[in-house]
């Protein structure tokens, strides 16, 4: 019996490490016309730090950036798709919890970026903005 619910214990364990691990998007997962939309998207990406943690993408500490396409409907129900791009695959697993906050994070870049406002350190999902 304790051989047993160790056993179980072991395994139940083990899977909750791979949940936490969980595999990120990467440019292999991606078909080449999803590749040619992702650097598309990126001429008018509205950030140059990540929506999660505030980290520069483009030569930042955390290596190369990922590039995340998140598709879901919008209000009308037509499904859109748009890239989201992290510093880190904890920033993906984050995002993918609760994408709104990420979400508005971009739309309130992007209209910014618009309005060709002034740049300052742009908020975080996480709240307040990186380096204030």
């Amino acid at each position: 019996m304790k051989k047993t619910t160790f056993g179980m214990l072991l395994g139940l364990m083990a899977f909750a490490a791979m949940a936490l691990t969980a595999p990120t998007a990467k440019a292999e997962d991606y078909t080449p016309a999803q590749m040619q939309q992702i650097e598309e998207m990126k001429k008018t990406y509205p950030l140059t730090t990540c929506p999660i943690s505030g980290d520069k993408l483009e030569g930042g500490e955390m290596g190369k950036p990922i590039d995340y396409l998140y598709t879901a409907k919008d209000a009308s129900g037509k499904e859109t798709t748009r890239l989201v791009r992290f510093c880190c695959p904890s920033c993906v697993r984050k995002f993918k919890k609760d994408p709104a906050p990420t979400l508005k994070v971009l739309d309130d870049a992007a209209a910014k970026k618009a309005s060709g406002a002034a740049s300052a350190p742009a908020p975080t999902a996480m709240g307040g903005a990186k380096g204030m």
